[in-house]
């Protein structure tokens, strides 16, 4: 394969070696060539290349300047052009000659940012006027008068919360206003595609700090009570022994209590605090009594070992040891880290769950003589949370971070050990929970890519290290160490002095009896969808206290780990074909206020741009092109979507402390006197378990009811209302599904998803199957599927649209998820057996069209059921 680039091997000079000699001509003054003349010649100084001792004897008493300046004009002239060829050929500043990754808005511009080659360029740049107003500087008021850099900070934080690495992302990201916090959208550089092979071959960070985390404390039997009567009954559950030990967090779903499968609210992930919470005696101090120069009052982390029922520890086959099992009534914590957009309805819904878990006790006799409490807290700026995702993230923390030599526990020492070596996070058991303490990432600054070592035999080697209670130990739990370490002992020129002092510079500093100790937590993170064939992304989850978002920020971006904001993170769900909260997520809360933001700001682009550059959707036949009308496709009757209210606002002040406990039922809308079910959607792991059995049965509709109420009683819930009709449950029933483009066409988010009939399926299958034969091109349609794209679909073929659509890097072609009613689920399975289309592939396909909002051509395109 010739070379991308000409080497000039062949005498031709490259593109670069062009440019350097335009350069270098543009900067070179031209020179006259003359003669040599004598002084008795010519009254006037002119050009000479021969000087006599005496000759400044024979100069003139006085010059003409008219003969001057003509003697001179090729001089001039010279000089004049020389000067405009210069300035028009020095198109590139010293600022756009450096890298991608290390450009940076004209506000932070520093000369010492730049390399040595470039720094008198770019000192010479810049603009003395520009630079002293940058610097803020404001003659007119007084130093009394002036406001403080942090008072003007938290001025601007009146209406929005600033993450602690605002100031970071503000210099290099897209900044806008989120869920009331100002957050990175996505980098001001070129990085799409590679922030993906970044997530895919290499790492990539994003600040979760915004994340809402809601602290429970009480009894263990009632924290399941009340966690069960929220989240999703599929699966396994908040108060499995699986989850409760505190070895393993859990992925779930959070709805109104013992409103499933209605009122959805948002995903969510439970973190129990783990059974043996006392950490084994170490020589190290704990980090509160390090911060503190006087004693605290005995918390829970250095409080004595309770003495708990049972008959005590128990070994596994694999080794590890298994707790014994603890007092129903023990005191436990559990954190729910949720969605910023829904935090006043989990936090509501929790509140709601907690007193009627309090009532339904109280009811039973069983607090008759003990009274049960529960408390729940909000943490939201309390911690911090970094998500870092792909294969070589365990590489970068384990060279960012250095637990402290006194942790000798032995579970520890080995996942340590086993780190480095790890080819995904994925190797892991899912949600596996680590906790240990760490010295100040500040001292070991700058950091280093721990390297994985090659594999010496033909197999890999499996981690041995599994999840355990004790591995999972971690201070952070202790709101005393929180406050405690809220802020650094030490600043960063403090210890820039202490390295200054080095013997040997660029050594790293020894950590001191007086150093902090910070305890986090490293959760295993993974986005996958089980029943999907799309690439699995794995990483981990850095929790870790408030006041410590830079000085681990930096040291992890140090190591050359990309940095991605609300886009990269979107994305990420994407190529691991999984839905994201809330865009993908109809007749949701969060969904309804993401749909009327977007369709604001798309109505509002569209009418700023003239009619003849902006598409006709009348003409196009496009019946809603700013949101999707999931009731018109269900055939409910379209009611007018309000305004939701604002993220961020907390709904315990709505309420003003009150908190029903009155289980809600199903809201039914009236129309013309006819009763309708509001849409709801139908999702979980054993989504397609329900379809396959109700497939089954001759009345569909009471399959589902009969699955739904399985799943309540799983959960102790009552079966739905008998006045609540299973044609109806059926008919309100949306199901996520896989958008997958036979060949040509992407769809954009708010695609619209045709059904087809009998024979123009069969001609969509005729055509890509003499395509496929005739080994054509992806890119390339044959002459008979482009006629068949031309066809204009009736509106009244439409079944769904997509939520969000792209093209996918990872299988290289268009890719979408989206949402149909059930009922035109089950009759696509019909229609795909009855004319028994792709019958040599193990999953029977199902074929639509997909047109996108602002075209004309409908393209083919597969649909499969979203698990998860």
């Amino acid at each position: 394969m010739p070379p991308k680039r000409k080497n000039g091997t062949d005498g031709e000079p490259t593109s670069r070696e062009k440019k350097k000699q335009k350069v270098a001509t543009a900067r070179t003054i031209a020179v006259q060539q003359v003669k040599a003349v004598s002084f008795s010649e010519t009254a006037v100084a002119g050009p000479s290349n021969k000087l006599g001792v005496d000759s400044l004897r024979r100069l003139p008493s006085a010059i003409d300047v008219e003969r001057f300046a003509e003697a001179r004009a090729f001089e001039i002239d010279a000089m004049q052009s020389a000067m405009k060829n210069a300035s028009a050929s020095s198109t590139t500043r010293a600022w756009q000659a450096l890298p991608r990754h290390l450009r940076r808005r004209a506000a932070s511009h520093d000369v010492r940012r730049v390399p040595l080659r470039l720094r008198e360029k770019a000192r010479a740049e810049m603009d003395p006027v520009r630079k002293k107003a940058l610097g803020r500087s404001v003659p007119k008021l007084g130093k009394a008068k002036r406001l403080k850099r942090t008072e003007i900070f938290l001025k601007r934080q009146r209406d929005k919360l600033w993450l602690e690495t605002h100031i970071w992302h503000a210099k290099r990201m897209k900044m806008e206003n989120m869920w009331g916090y100002r957050l990175a959208v996505h980098p001001t550089e070129k990085s799409f595609r590679p922030s993906h092979r970044a997530s895919v071959h290499g790492s990539i960070i994003h600040d979760a700090s915004y994340f809402s985390l809601i602290e429970l404390k009480g009894p263990e039997k009632i924290l399941k009570t009340i966690l069960e009567s929220c989240c999703d009954p599929q699966g396994l559950g908040p108060g499995s022994k699986r989850s409760t030990v505190g070895s393993r967090s859990l992925e779930t779903h959070v709805y109104t209590p013992g409103s499933y499968p209605f009122d959805f609210i948002s995903p969510a992930t439970i973190i129990w605090k783990p059974v043996d919470s006392p950490l084994p005696d170490t020589n190290e101090s704990s980090t509160a009594e390090e911060q503190q120069e006087t004693a605290d009052p005995p918390t829970q982390q250095n409080a004595p070992k309770r003495k708990r029922k049972g008959k005590g520890k128990e070994q596994d086959k694999a080794g590890t040891t298994t707790p014994a099992r603890t007092d129903p009534e023990a005191p436990r914590v559990v954190w729910v880290r949720s969605h910023p957009a829904t935090f006043g309805e989990v936090f509501a819904s929790l509140q709601t769950a907690a007193s009627i878990a309090l009532a339904d006790a109280r009811k039973a006799g069983i607090a008759d003589d003990k009274e049960y409490e529960i408390e729940i807290a909000d943490l939201r700026r309390q911690v911090n949370a970094f998500e870092i995702m792909g294969p070589k993230s365990n590489q970068v923390l384990r060279g960012a971070l250095s637990p402290v030599p006194q942790d000798q526990r032995k579970e520890f020492t080995k996942f340590w050990s086993e780190l480095t070596n790890l080819q995904s996070s994925g190797e892991r058991g899912r949600g596996m929970i680590v906790g240990f303490k760490v010295n100040d990432p500040r001292l070991k600054f700058p950091p280093s890519n721990a390297k994985a070592k090659p594999q010496t035999s033909d197999y890999i080697t499996a981690p041995t290290t599994l999840p355990s209670p004790q591995l999972a130990q971690s201070e952070i739990w202790d709101e005393v160490t929180r406050r405690a370490l809220a802020k650094p002992r030490y600043k960063k020129k403090d210890l820039d002095e202490r390295r200054s002092k080095l013997l040997i510079p660029g050594t790293p500093l020894n950590a001191l009896r007086q150093d902090d100790r910070i305890p986090v937590l490293l959760i295993q993170r993974s986005v996958e969808n089980t029943g999907s064939d799309s690439q699995a992304l794995h990483g981990w989850t850095l929790i870790v206290p408030a006041g410590w978002s830079m000085a681990f920020f930096s040291s992890l971006t140090f190591t050359g780990t990309r940095v991605g904001g609300q886009r990269e993170r979107q994305t990420q769900a994407f190529e691991a074909g999984t839905a994201y909260f809330p865009r993908d997520f109809p007749s949701s809360a969060g969904y309804e206020t993401y749909a009327t933001e977007r369709e604001l700001e798309d109505k509002a682009r569209w009418d700023r741009k003239p009619p003849a550059k902006r598409p006709n959707f009348e003409k196009l036949g496009t019946r809603s092109p700013w949101r999707a009308d999931w009731e018109v496709v269900l055939g409910l009757p379209n009611r007018p979507h309000q305004a939701p209210a604002l993220a961020g606002d907390d709904a315990q002040e709505e309420d003003a402390g009150l908190v029903t406990t009155q289980r809600e039922e199903p809201v039914l809308v009236e129309d013309s006197g006819k009763k309708f079910i509001e849409p709801w959607l139908l999702r979980g792991i054993e989504v397609p378990n329900i379809l396959a059995n109700m497939s089954k049965l001759f009345n569909p509709g009471a399959g589902l009811l009969q699955e739904i109420n399985k799943l309540r009683s799983k959960r102790g819930f009552e079966p739905l209302d008998s006045s609540l009709k299973s044609d109806d449950l059926i008919k309100a029933a949306l199901v996520l599904v896989r958008v997958k483009m036979c060949k040509r066409g992407a769809p954009d988010d708010l695609a619209i998803i045709y059904s087809i009939e009998d024979e123009e399926a069969k001609k969509w299958e005729r055509a890509m199957r003499n395509s496929r034969a005739s080994k054509a091109d992806l890119d390339s349609e044959s002459p008979e599927e482009l006629q068949l794209a031309e066809l204009v679909a009736e509106a009244s073929s439409v079944i769904g649209y997509v939520t969000t659509g792209h093209f996918s890097l990872s299988q290289g072609k268009g890719s979408g998820i989206g949402a149909i009613p059930v009922l035109q689920l089950l009759a696509l399975q019909e229609q795909s057996l009855r004319l028994c289309l792709n019958t040599t592939s193990k999953k029977r396909p199902l074929l639509v069209k997909v047109r996108n909002r602002n075209g004309q051509q409908c393209h083919a395109a597969y649909v499969e059921v979203l698990e998860g």
